[in-house]
């Protein structure tokens, strides 16, 4: 049985995010699933009979334990991707097929999905073939940023998934037929000569 504080997926063994999933999580590797939804669903509706202000960060640990426990790894958490500065991206996989896929993951949007919409096109600036989710537990807030994608307001995203939907479901299932891997090393320059006056 995989240890859950072995995995990588918790932050810190300080962090009050680690001490809540060692609390309230410990089965969540082993735990029935019937469809990703619903796991995340049922999870997500634990923690929210408490009280606390650390939603985002568990959000994004259930997401990644969802992405786990479907062999999607290695999973890049807080990341931050060469070439594209002053953006930390929340997860990140890495694929032969496309490079980056991006998972954007946020517990409300209100305007925030300008934040990933600009980040997207930044990480296509560099990354051709990337491709950029945003995921949000808020079913009315994806329905209006869907929308926006579809009529070209918004270029950086390429869905807004609702993580306890069908779409969600759809995802996963999409993201199993990629080949992950560790992204190679770049380097930040390559020339066939080069011309120095040094002694």
């Amino acid at each position: 049985m995989t240890d859950l504080r072995e995995t990588g997926l918790l932050p810190s063994k300080t962090s009050d995010t680690s001490r809540i999933f060692e609390r309230q999580y410990s089965d969540i590797l082993t735990r029935q699933m019937s469809t990703p939804s619903t796991f995340l669903q049922k999870a997500w509706g634990e923690y929210m009979r408490g009280t606390s202000a650390l939603n985002g960060s568990v959000f994004e640990t259930l997401v990644s334990c969802l992405l786990f426990r479907n062999q999607i790894t290695p999973i890049f958490v807080q990341t931050q991707i060469t070439f594209i500065p002053n953006i930390v991206f929340d997860l990140v996989l890495y694929t032969k097929e496309c490079g980056p896929i991006i998972l954007s993951v946020k517990t409300s949007l209100r305007e925030r999905y300008k934040q990933a919409d600009l980040e997207g096109m930044m990480l296509r600036q560099v990354h051709r073939k990337a491709l950029s989710y945003l995921i949000t537990a808020n079913e009315k807030e994806a329905i209006s940023v869907n929308n926006k994608i579809k009529d070209g307001s918004v270029l950086g995203i390429d869905q807004v998934v609702y993580a306890f939907g069908k779409d969600m479901d759809i995802l996963i299932d999409s993201l199993t037929n990629f080949e992950y891997k560790i992204p190679p090393k770049v380097d930040v320059l390559t020339a066939k000569r080069v011309v120095t006056n040094s002694q």
